[in-house]
């Protein structure tokens, strides 16, 4: 059976190169939708050895992926359902994650500071949290002009929680993305 990946607008592969995905990494993809757009693909990288978690606050979403992940044999996939703009609203353990990933889903959000706040307490030491959303208003398509998340808004929680940003780049037409370096 053949998925679409949703790579016409962002490429998950830059966003792995920029996030340095190296096998046997825990992974998580916060608001993964149904494709599975950075899930599945990272789900080769990290290996056997890796995990990678889906979450999503939409039920039927966490279904599709899980029966993507079983029809494929991929065993590294954890569905978790999570509701992002509540305190401790993701059930991942604390501090095992390598790689945070936050890919067009601040835009989705009311309160993008809780967002950040119930990745933070899930990095390692030296993790990296990856936001990407998107960039160029007026568009026909896309989320409407006043949904788009401020990234400086980002970068100043970043500061604030003893990330630094590592990169900031443009990924595509219409998007750009932060890497965050938890540095502790």
């Amino acid at each position: 059976m053949t998925h679409h990946s949703g790579n016409q607008m962002v490429d998950p592969y830059v966003v792995f190169e920029k996030a340095r995905i190296l096998s046997g990494m825990h992974v998580a993809d916060f608001g993964c939708g149904r494709t599975g757009h950075m899930v599945f693909p990272v789900s080769k990288i990290v290996g056997e050895m890796g995990v990678v978690y889906a979450v999503d606050i939409l039920k039927n979403v966490l279904e599709q992926v899980k029966k993507r992940a079983a029809s494929s044999a991929i065993l590294n996939i954890q569905t978790v359902w999570g509701d992002l703009e509540r305190e401790n609203g993701v059930a991942i353990p604390k501090k095992v994650l390598d790689v945070a990933f936050i890919v067009n889903t601040l835009v989705q959000t009311g309160n993008h500071v809780q967002v950040l706040d119930n990745v933070l307490p899930l990095l390692k030491k030296k993790a990296r949290v990856v936001v990407v959303d998107w960039a160029k208003k007026g568009l026909m398509f896309g989320p409407s002009d006043d949904r788009f998340i401020g990234f400086g808004e980002v970068k100043s929680w970043a500061g604030k929680n003893g990330l630094a940003v590592q990169e900031e780049f443009e990924l595509g037409q219409f998007h750009k993305g932060l890497v965050l370096y938890k540095h502790e």
